[in-house]
């Protein structure tokens, strides 16, 4: 007998949904938005100061996609990180078949656990699509030179490589904070949008707080305090300490917010 909402059925429902293909349509426009601006711009490489990662985003495919995902780490994948994992369970209250799912009989902490899995791995692929298709605009527009850093590094390709893998993998440990939020929130309420719109709004707030120096020692607990330690696997040694701190205190977070949200939701009245 197969088990009541296979994965894979979840999986094929979520990505024919119209957010899905709207949200692949941002990403796929982004990288060429971003080429059209570059084209309408001047050159001026800020005057002999130290060259930024706008600076050198058209020198290669490897660094428009490093500036690609720069661009997009403080709000754009927020927001689809949030959106998957926000959406995932009120959308079903609001189409009044959450207690269908729960009657069919789909044991709870199953249905949860199942949304939340196609909810990372929508945002997981989310991000591959983002860094791919940045790397085959960026190839397109400017070449195959390999990656040079604001410092002045250099990584080849083959250096390069294993380093976007740790860069989306760190990325993607980092955001799972703001998935989790948004996941507890849509346990707790029937309107998807508010669950999105409460994580990016603490997602937000934290960046702002963490931008207070006055701040201290607090700043260092703050979700989005290390939202782009991924840079730190670009330099030629890899600067693993705030990759790993930065993803320890999110998986703390998501762990907390992950488990308030099953233990909530199997004690909620589910009238929808």
């Amino acid at each position: 007998m197969s088990a009541p909402l296979p994965l894979r059925a979840e999986l094929g429902r979520q990505l024919g949904r119209r957010r899905t293909r709207v949200a692949a349509a941002l990403l796929l426009a982004l990288p060429l938005l971003l080429v059209g601006a570059f084209a309408l711009g001047d050159d001026d490489d800020g005057r002999g100061q130290a060259p930024s990662f706008v600076d050198l985003a058209q020198v290669g495919a490897a660094n428009f996609t490093i500036f690609t995902l720069f661009a997009s780490t403080g709000f754009l994948l927020v927001v689809l990180f949030a959106l998957f994992a926000g959406d995932a369970v009120p959308s079903e209250a609001s189409w009044a078949t959450l207690r269908y799912l729960l009657t069919a009989p789909v044991p709870r902490s199953r249905l949860l656990a199942v949304k939340l899995a196609v909810a990372l791995l929508t945002s997981l692929g989310a991000l591959v699509l983002l860094v791919g298709w940045s790397l085959l605009v960026g190839l397109v527009a400017y070449g195959a030179t390999g990656y040079r850093s604001p410092t002045g590094e250099q990584l080849t390709w083959g250096d390069l490589a294993p380093r976007l893998l740790l860069v989306v993998a760190s990325l993607f440990v980092v955001l799972l904070f703001v998935s989790a939020l948004a996941f507890l929130v849509g346990v707790l309420t029937d309107a998807p949008l508010g669950a999105v719109g409460a994580a990016v709004m603490v997602a937000i707030v934290s960046t702002i707080l963490d931008s207070i120096d006055a701040l201290g020692v607090v700043r260092e607990g703050l979700p989005t305090h290390r939202q782009f330690a991924w840079a730190g696997a670009l330099q030629q040694e890899v600067a693993w300490g705030d990759i790993v701190t930065g993803g320890l205190w999110a998986v703390a977070y998501a762990v907390v917010l992950l488990g308030a949200a099953f233990a909530l939701f199997s004690r909620k009245d589910v009238l929808s």
